[in-house]
């Protein structure tokens, strides 16, 4: 893995990532979201640099910019916006906003729950996933919570990248809006 996150690094580092800024890395081949950088949540500089790794689950349909394909969209990424700061663990978002309806970890039923935390994407690469007919933020992809957390480490979203509820509250407290999220499919960064 070592040369392949340094190619990742490097790859960041052209998109404008000081190395000492959060980034987020999600790995489709091995289903994780990795959160590089050297700050804590206050802004402060870390003893030992941050290097969390947590599971995830992107889209059931594979990967892909398209829209309406019900893919994860690949490529270099910012967090455009972030939403739930305020929100209990677990409630239920439907067009962005707190429903009141609060799910627990582990509760299957029907239905693509975005819960906790919202992340939304901005794709940053024009003809690939910024613009009409790819764009990750008109498509609505974000990092969000999940309930359904024994699906998580294997495909089985609509496209966006789940987590667990209690994950991507830390996550939101380590990153900001601007932050760089690089998405490789399977295969890619070997």
């Amino acid at each position: 893995m070592s040369k392949s996150l340094a190619r990742i690094r490097n790859r960041l580092r052209m998109a404008g990532w000081d190395g000492i800024q959060p980034a987020i890395v999600v790995l489709g081949g091995s289903q994780c979201l990795r959160l590089l950088g050297t700050l804590d949540a206050h802004g402060r500089p870390l003893a030992k640099p941050a290097n969390r790794v947590w599971p995830v689950s992107t889209g059931l349909a594979g990967f892909g910019c398209q829209q309406d394909s019900g893919r994860t969209p690949t490529g270099m990424h910012r967090i455009g916006a972030m939403i739930g700061a305020d929100a209990p663990l677990g409630m239920v978002f439907r067009s962005r906003q707190a429903t009141g309806e609060i799910v627990q970890p582990g509760e299957m039923r029907e239905g693509d729950f975005i819960t906790s935390r919202i992340l939304w994407l901005e794709g940053v690469e024009p003809g690939h996933n910024q613009g009409p007919g790819i764009d990750s933020r008109e498509r609505y992809i974000y990092i969000h919570g999940t309930p359904q957390v024994a699906r998580l480490g294997t495909p089985a979203s609509a496209g966006c990248v789940r987590m667990r509820d209690t994950h991507v509250a830390r996550l939101f407290l380590r990153v900001k809006p601007g932050t760089l999220v690089y998405i490789l499919p399977p295969g890619a960064g070997r």
